[in-house]
Parts: C-alpha cells; structure tokens; sequence
C-alpha cells in the first residue's frame, strides 16, 4: 500500500468501503460509551477538587483576552478597507470553490485522482492515512481545513499594517487555533480514529478517558499531558549516571564534581552553568548522549551547578542571589576543590544569559576568575529573540508577576505549556490524539521525560529576567542593574566561543549572531545544526548534522552563513580545540573530596525534586 507523500493520496489502495465505519455489536459500543461517561466524570472531578478547595486559581482569562485583542488588531486591519477586505474574503471562497470543485469531479468520474486545491506542508504526519485521499468525505475535510488554515496564516503574513510584535503573536495564535480545529483531532472526522473506535467498540474511548483523568490529578488540576512512558527512568539511574559527588550546597544550588576518566587533566577546570528553566541533565541524559560525560572523558575536572527547584521559600531570590550562590559560590567550591582560580566556564540558554551579566558584574568587580566563556544558544540581545517572545508584553508579564505574586513562584506545568505551545503540531496534538483518543500508551523517551520534568520559576528571579531581557532588552543596552552597578557587556574581555542551533525557534541563530558585537573581546560564532537542543546535544560518535564556522561574526547574518565552512557532524571537537588553543596545560587528575567534604553521590538532590 503506498500513497504520494504531499497530498496523503493513495495509489493502487482498494476504494473506501462503508462497513469499516459501522459498528458490529451495539450492546458492546454502548456499554464502552457508559463506561467512558464515568471515566470523563473522573476526569472532571480531578480538575474540579482542587478548585473547590482554592488550590487552583484559573487565569484562563488573561490570554484569552490577549488573543481577542490581538485577532482584533488583525480584523480591524483587514475590515478598515473594504477594497481589501473583499480581495481576502474572494481569496478564502475561491479556495471552498476549487475544494468543491474537485469533490464534484471526483465523485463523478468514479473516484478518480485530482490535485487538490492545497497540499500539506513537508513532514505534516496528520494526513498520511490512505483514507485522507481516496475516501470523498475525508478528502473534502482535508483540504477544506488546508485552505481555511492557509488563507488565516497568509491574512497575517499580509497584514502590513500590524506592528512587528502584534504580528509576531497574530501569527502565534492562528497557529494554535489551527492545529487545534484540525479534523485530525476528532474521533469523527479522522479516519483512522474512526476505524479504530469501531473495531474496539469503543474501548480506545474508555482507556483515553481514564488515561486523562488520571494525567489531571498528575497535574493537580491542571492537564499535565503525558509524552512518553516515563516508569523506565529514574535520575542516577539510567539518566545523569556520570558518576561524581556533591561538593557544595547553597539555598540555589548543588555543585557537583565529576570523577575523572583521564591520569591527566586540564590544568582549568570547567564550570558549567545550566538553565534553571529546566533541569541539567539533558546536557548528561545517557551515556551516549552526555557531554558532561564525553568533557570528562577529554580530560576537563567537570563542576556542574544544579539549581534548586524553587518554592515559597526563594520568591526573592534574584538575579545577584543567582550569581552570587550560584555562579560565584561554583567558583568558590572549585578553588576549594582543586587549588585553582583560573576557570573555562559554560553557560546554556538562560543559564548562558545569567552568565554573560555574571561577567560583565565580575569584570566591574575584578573578578577575574573566569579565563574563557562558552555559550550554548544563549541570546544577550533580545531585538530578534525567538518564539517565547509572544508571551512577552507589558500585561502579559503583568499577569504573570500577579500569578507569582501568590505562591512567590510560577508553577512549572505553566513554562512546560508554553515551550509546548511553541510546537503544539509536535508536541501537544499528537500526544492528545494519541493518549486519550486512540487510548495507546506513549512510548519511552528519556528526552520527553526530561522535557516533562518542569522546574517552578521564582518570582524575583523570573520577572527580573523577562522585564530585563525579553520586555526591555538591558542588558546588550547596558541599562541592566546588578548590586548597584549598571553593567556593559563590552566589559567582558575574555575569549567567547559562541554556539548557536540553525533551526532554533527560542534563541535563533540570527539573535545569536547580532548579540555576539556587544562582548568586548574575541568572539568564535558557531552555527550547529537542527535545534535548540539537538544541535547542543549532538555526540560525534552519532556522526549528525553539520556545523559552520567563518569569520568574526560582524556585518550581515545571511552574508557569514553563505560564506561559512561547512563541516560534517558534531561541534565537540571543535570546542575542545578552541578550549586546548587557550591553555593546553596539565596536572595529574582530582578526585572530588580530596580537599574537601563530600555532601553525598551526584546527581545529587536539588535535581531529583519534582513539580
């Protein structure tokens, strides 16, 4: 059975027959329907206890209203001028038309193939069963959506009168919509589920539900979507297995020290400081996979910051409490450690961003600890940064400081739904269909386990970092302020090996880019390939993906990619000889503990605390 891998048509498939779509035992189907009812209403009672006990508080309201506004913006662009309005309306009628068109002919030649008025795009999996093609009433929905989703994503592509923020969220929330109203989505308009749901007689219904209650009372009320099996993992286990111990523990953080694999290591040891947005070890998730393990493996002593999972009880943490019993304190449990002052640091994504105004305070304070920076997708310029910027506006951050505000935290499901959010083709709709439609178990993932393994958001320390960052820009400004100082990137003399991801939508590569001219001293831009996370987490024994390197990054974006050298596989090695052409110098290998108390094995604790 084979179909053309654009339009889901099928060739040499037998016709669509009615019977598949009829029940066969309608006591049977009955009885599953009853029994989905009392699941549902399981369900419906998870979500309602706890907000009948005033554990949750539903701000459903603020983004609803966001995105009225928004689509308002649109409409009122679109409806102001009839000329145009009318072109948009005949665009959207002549697609319905072309759609009807080819329903007509199809049925009137005997199910003979016809192009259809729009194809999906590339990699779009929701219409790959024979039944999206040959079966009329399937076919017309297909593309009836296609158009329909087609034409609003091209009314904001159009809209040249919408400022570049409202376009950027217009854009946003039309594809939330979309992929929401797929037919793909809904037991009677998707043929797959449809066949399903009558060959089980319902069955697939029953263990959906139940799947979804019980993923409510998981969430506390809130819908905590599961993406894999997550029973085969556990943290020290089979993920964050690098063997070492803790060396240091501050109300923020655990520093961990790893055993070395090598007699001899690098004379500097390397810090590296994760995001707190999510746990640390994806940079350590397998064997495999682990660049902790692999820097160990190249002769680096590897301390990692470990960042507390906050509650109550950090709501005013900021961002100098960060850098000083974060960063600062890594630093000074490594001098304790090792006897050395001198240190190759690493910061990811926001991790990197807290490290970059980490040196510009340092530098104003004659901290010279650290001798050369690494940075894994991290922007320090927010004109151009990426997706997470739609959730970023003056009432948008508002309502989040409120929702802080309560507890002194943001809950972690909350951040988990808007990464989602940003590829909810990917990340979202396939899992619901999937879960509660189809009734199957996801399949075990260690990177979707730590992908649901959120972290909560401090308050101090999260409204710091949007309004500073995303809202105001700061800190590539100079205009940010950390313990009485306003800092200046360009106070940070230091090498800089700048990583950024081709295909990354929340720190793009452009971003990246732009921000590398605001350091102040020598800057290796590198450009990985894929995204945010694979193209950090890309072993070269996996031999994936490309990198480019060029010349310093200065001038047009679009003019270095095109004049960059291409390279085959991972970036490690790369890095490593960036680091080794810096200081190549040698000592016999540290075991954590030596000098100091060790305060148990790593990964330690503050990683294993769950939302």
């Amino acid at each position: 059975m084979s179909k053309t891998p654009d339009s889901g048509k099928a060739e040499d498939d037998e016709p669509s027959t009615v019977e598949q779509y009829l029940v066969k035992d309608p006591e049977r189907f009955a009885l599953n329907m009853a029994r989905m009812i009392e699941q549902a209403g399981k369900a419906a009672a998870a979500w309602a206890e706890p907000r009948e006990k005033g554990d949750v508080r539903d701000h459903v309201a603020e983004p609803v209203v966001d995105m009225v506004k928004t689509f308002s913006k649109l409409s009122e662009y679109w409806l102001s001028d009839p000329q145009r309005a009318l072109e948009a309306q005949t665009r959207l009628f002549s697609g319905y038309m072309t759609v009807w068109a080819n329903a007509i002919q199809r049925i009137s030649a005997d199910g003979q193939d016809t192009d259809d008025a729009v194809k999906p795009e590339r990699g779009d999996k929701r219409f790959q069963d024979p039944e999206w093609g040959r079966n009329a009433f399937f076919d017309f929905l297909k593309q009836a959506y296609l158009v329909t989703s087609r034409w609003a994503a091209e009314l904001v592509d159009h809209a040249d009168g919408l400022d570049e923020h409202t376009r950027h969220k217009a854009g946003f929330y039309v594809k939330q919509v979309s992929n929401a109203i797929s037919p793909s989505n809904f037991i009677l308009t998707n043929p797959e589920l449809f066949r399903e749901t009558i060959a089980s007689n319902g069955e697939n219904l029953v263990r959906g539900m139940k799947m979804l209650a019980e993923d409510i009372a998981a969430g506390k009320g809130d819908l905590k979507l599961r993406q894999a099996d997550y029973s085969p993992f556990e943290i020290g286990k089979n993920l964050a297995t690098t063997p070492g111990k803790v060396v240091g523990r501050s109300d923020v953080a655990e520093i961990l020290q790893y055993d070395p694999a090598t007699e001899t290591v690098f004379k500097r040891p390397l810090l590296i400081c994760p995001p707190w947005i999510n746990k640390f070890y994806i940079l350590d998730l397998n064997p495999q996979k682990s660049f902790i393990r692999w820097a160990v493996e190249q002769g680096h002593t590897v301390f990692v910051i470990s960042w507390i999972n906050p509650d109550e009880r950090h709501g005013t943490k900021s961002w100098e409490a960060y850098i000083r019993e974060g960063l600062q304190y890594g630093l000074d449990t490594i001098e304790k450690a090792t006897g050395e002052r001198e240190v190759n640091a690493i910061g990811y994504c926001v991790g990197g961003t807290l490290l970059a105004a980490a040196l510009a305070l340092m530098a104003q304070e004659g901290d010279d600890r650290i001798k050369s920076a690494t940075f894994f997708t991290t922007q320090v310029d927010f004109t151009h940064a990426g997706d997470l910027k739609v959730f970023v506006d003056e009432e948008q951050v508002a309502a989040v400081e409120k929702s802080m505000s309560e507890k002194g935290y943001l809950d972690g499901t909350k951040m988990a739904t808007a990464f989602n959010m940003l590829r909810s083709g990917d990340l979202i709709w396939p899992y619901v269909v999937n879960n509660y439609m189809r009734g199957k178990d996801p399949l075990p993932f260690d990177l979707l386990y730590w992908n649901a393994d959120s972290t909560r958001m401090g308050a101090a320390n999260h409204s710091f970092y949007l309004r500073n960052c995303y809202l105001e820009n700061n800190l590539s400004q100079g205009m940010m302020e950390l313990a009485g100082r306003m800092i200046s990137l360009g106070d940070i003399t230091i090498p800089i090996y700048n990583l950024a991801s081709k295909e990354d939508h929340i720190a793009p590569a452009l971003s990246v880019f732009l921000g590398s001219k605001y350091f102040g001293g020598e800057v290796e831009y590198v450009m990985a390939g894929s995204g945010h996370i694979a193209g950090v987490v890309n072993p070269p024994a996996a031999q994936k993906y490309h990198y480019w390197t060029g010349g310093k990054p200065i001038g047009d974006f679009d003019q270095w990619a095109a004049k960059a050298t291409d390279h085959p596989g991972s970036w490690w090695p790369h890095w490593q000889r960036w680091i080794e052409a810096r200081d190549n110098t040698r000592v016999p290998a540290r075991k954590p503990g030596k000098h100091m108390k060790t305060l148990g094995d790593a990964p330690g604790t503050y990683v294993r605390v769950r939302v």
